[in-house]
């Protein structure tokens, strides 16, 4: 089983009903795992700031999935939930984003492993560090 670790991140609707959502339907999941999970935090925008305020949060799953599989899997539970894409980091209600994967590099146009700047947003690291500080302080 590979360790994974998945940003959780909400601007829209009832976040926080939002984020659990997603992990109640990534739980149901047959080849996930969930190991850890951080608490919430509100943060601002990153990138695009003329929209509401996120919930974001991150948790440690074990997963058989390859990354590409994991990607499906987490496009498919926000696509469940009704997830659309209207701009680049704009709203939504849902979003889930592989940060890491066991010591896995990706680097396709849909897919990238480590997640890309992840070390610059405090909306990833604060949350990681609280459940892997360890693995944040390599970053």
């Amino acid at each position: 089983m590979a360790t994974a670790y998945i940003a959780l991140g909400s601007n829209l609707g009832n976040r926080h009903k939002n984020i659990t959502t997603a992990l109640f339907h990534l739980v149901r999941e047959p080849h996930i795992i969930l190991e850890k999970l951080s608490t919430f935090i509100e943060t601002k925008p990153y990138g695009v700031t003329d929209q509401p305020d996120f919930l974001n949060g991150c948790c440690r799953i074990w997963t058989d999935l390859s990354p590409r599989e994991l990607l499906t899997t987490l496009q498919s539970i926000e696509d469940k939930m009704g997830r659309i894409r209207t701009r680049h980091w704009g709203e939504r209600n849902i979003d889930l984003d592989i940060l890491l994967y066991d010591d896995i590099e990706v680097n396709e146009p849909d897919l990238v492993i480590p997640h890309p700047d992840m070390k610059n947003r405090d909306f990833v690291m604060i949350p990681l560090k609280e459940i892997a500080p360890e693995i944040a302080a390599k970053l």
